[in-house]
């Protein structure tokens, strides 16, 4: 494990990799020692930092969320980061790549809570109960580590490596399988990459309540209004300024997002 100094400086290094973005080594090169709670440390030092300048917490994504992921980066579990207002985007409001490391965007069966929902204990059912609407998501993932060279302890620390995303209106759980939700992505009449919905740990109703679960230990609540990404239903793509994609969904709609 790392001192509290090291943590610090870590997060200083991701904080000014964001800004200046000038990508950087990996941590886990430059504090070999580091692990998996040194990282969600690091990466709360960088939300505080970030809310105490103004920024408000606004939901959670989830990582890793799919058996080939977790394989690839030798666990067992997800991973989590936060999403905060100014990451939320718009899909009628081209977002300049500039701002970013090196982007790239994935395909998500978004949840917004209409009620709290329980930490310990939280089940799919409770999320099911808890749920106001199921929506089209697009998330835009970006790494402050040079190269996407990320082992888990880099991913977390850098905020599951989250960056921005856009979500549609959708519609109510109740009116849809959520284990059968086909999705495609495309950008240009191309077809870019697909996938379905029960890629996300069987279910995506089953992603939610792990992260509900699992930041509960860090006095983290999932709240009304919050939105959460559960993980991918495709693999990731790269993005380029000039780029419009549109994610589609069977039952859900659609939702897109272009670059400048």
């Amino acid at each position: 494990m790392l001192t509290d100094s090291q943590r610090q400086r870590a997060a200083e290094i991701l904080r000014s990799a964001e800004h200046s973005r000038q990508p950087v080594a990996p941590l886990t090169e430059t504090y070999p020692e580091i692990d998996t709670e040194d990282a969600y440390e690091i990466q709360l030092v960088n939300i505080r930092h970030r809310v105490t300048t103004g920024a408000e917490v606004r939901g959670h994504k989830v990582g890793l969320s799919s058996p080939v992921m977790q394989r690839m980066m030798g666990v067992d579990e997800p991973d989590y980061g936060h999403l905060l207002d100014d990451m939320e985007l718009r899909a009628d409001t081209p977002v300049p790549v500039s701002r970013y490391c090196c982007p790239r965007v994935e395909v998500e069966v978004g949840f917004v809570l209409g009620d709290d929902l329980p930490g310990e204990g939280c089940s799919p059912a409770d999320v099911l109960a808890a749920t106001e609407r199921v929506v089209p998501a697009l998330e835009l993932i970006d790494s402050r580590i040079r190269d996407w060279r990320i082992a888990i302890a880099d991913t977390i620390a850098d905020n599951a490596s989250s960056a921005g995303y856009v979500i549609g209106e959708g519609r109510a759980p109740r009116e849809l399988d959520l284990k059968a939700i086909d999705a495609w992505l495309t950008s240009g009449g191309e077809l870019l990459a697909e996938g379905r919905s029960d890629a996300v740990l069987g279910d995506p109703a089953v992603s939610v309540a792990w992260l509900a679960r699992t930041v509960a230990r860090f006095g983290v609540p999932l709240k009304k209004g919050h939105v959460v990404l559960p993980g991918s239903c495709t693999r990731a793509v790269d993005v380029a300024a000039g780029q419009t994609f549109t994610a589609e969904f069977t039952g859900l709609g659609s939702v897109s997002l272009s670059f400048s």
